[in-house]
């Protein structure tokens, strides 16, 4: 049994309530009729991508062959999804398939989902860092132990030791070489992992509720912690205008934690609300989809997961109070903003 990374951003919910993975190049056609042999799909490629650069034609090579012919009913796909910071977990199930009447990412194989919407935060960072690949298929090798105790006991443990590349073919090494490479997406999730593990694990829940309530000022509100309150779970209360008696008040319930939030949890706050209060639930993990399905049915309610914590931190991050920005310490930079599969 092997464990496989895969990123697909762009079909993301579809390919967990499809039950599928699939990678894109749809100008390559079904690869079992070219066949196990990475030059011959490099040859495709080349053929069908012309303005390609020389150095993405083997990374795609060696993308491709891996989704058809090295991957296996029975291995393990860990799919980290971006938009809102969440990993699905799942085992393959069928071969390889080439669906010629889809023209986004033909390239298919069936997957049982095990656990979809596991908050990152739950993972040590070394192991989110190896799946933060700029690939689009790899290997999990080095902290595959780390994911799969998290599928066997629902906890991930510490990260272990890295292993190394010894002993690998040159074809691995490369795209092990390629796969580690940094790049503005790696580090851009890198400081939205920092930020929700500093979150997590740096301060205490009551500081993470001064903590919501200072980035909603840091958003143009008025905020306020409600100490030792008895009104169901309200943590913060946050308005417009100065004296808050114009609506509408937002009434603001934190958790401090990565699991996911349900539907009872959301119907908790919302049975705290007036008519002309708004409710705003904040969580470091996310949300089931029923819970997300309150956030539709309710104009009235938002629901801010790790992804929307991160976003906005890093937005209003200058107008932080000093001693949060001293506790997560954030520089602008300029990075490399290519992908090591564009060559």
């Amino acid at each position: 049994m092997t464990m496989w990374g895969i990123h697909n951003d762009a079909l993301g919910a579809e390919t967990v309530d499809g039950g599928f993975i699939s990678i894109s190049w749809d100008r390559v056609g079904d690869l079992r009729l070219i066949g196990d042999d990475r030059e011959r799909i490099k040859e495709v490629l080349a053929a069908n991508y012309p303005s390609a650069k020389a150095g993405a034609i083997p990374v795609w090579a060696g993308v491709l062959r891996r989704f058809a012919f090295d991957m296996n009913v029975g291995d393990i796909v860990v799919a980290p999804y971006k938009p809102d910071s969440t990993i699905n977990f799942g085992v393959i199930e069928g071969e390889y398939e080439f669906h010629a009447d889809i023209s986004e990412h033909p390239h298919r194989r069936r997957v049982r989902w095990k656990e979809v919407g596991v908050a990152r935060g739950e993972f040590p960072q070394p192991a989110l860092y190896e799946i933060g690949s700029a690939l689009t298929l790899f290997q999990v090798r080095k902290h595959e132990s780390v994911f799969m105790e998290f599928l066997d006991t629902g906890a991930a443990p510490h990260a272990p030791e890295p292993s190394t590349t010894s002993g690998h073919d040159a074809d691995t090494i490369t795209d092990v070489v390629v796969q580690e490479e940094p790049n503005a997406d790696r580090i851009d999730q890198h400081t939205r992992d920092f930020i929700v593990r500093t979150l997590l694990n740096g301060i205490s829940h009551e500081q993470f509720e001064q903590f919501t309530a200072d980035l909603l000022v840091a958003m143009g509100y008025e905020a306020r912690v409600t100490r030792f309150s008895v009104d169901g779970g309200i943590d913060v209360i946050a308005h417009k205008d100065k004296l808050g008696l114009e609506p509408p008040i937002i009434k603001v319930q934190c958790k401090h934690t990565t699991r996911t939030m349900g539907r009872p949890d959301v119907q908790q706050l919302i049975g705290t609300l007036a008519p002309t209060e708004a409710g705003l639930f904040v969580t470091l993990g996310s949300y089931s989809r029923e819970a997300s399905d309150l956030e539709r049915e309710r104009q009235s309610l938002r629901l801010f997961s790790a992804a929307e914590v991160t976003a906005l931190t890093i937005q209003h991050y200058d107008d932080l109070p000093p001693r949060w920005r001293s506790l997560m310490p954030l520089r602008r930079v300029l990075v490399v903003d290519q992908s090591p599969e564009e060559g």
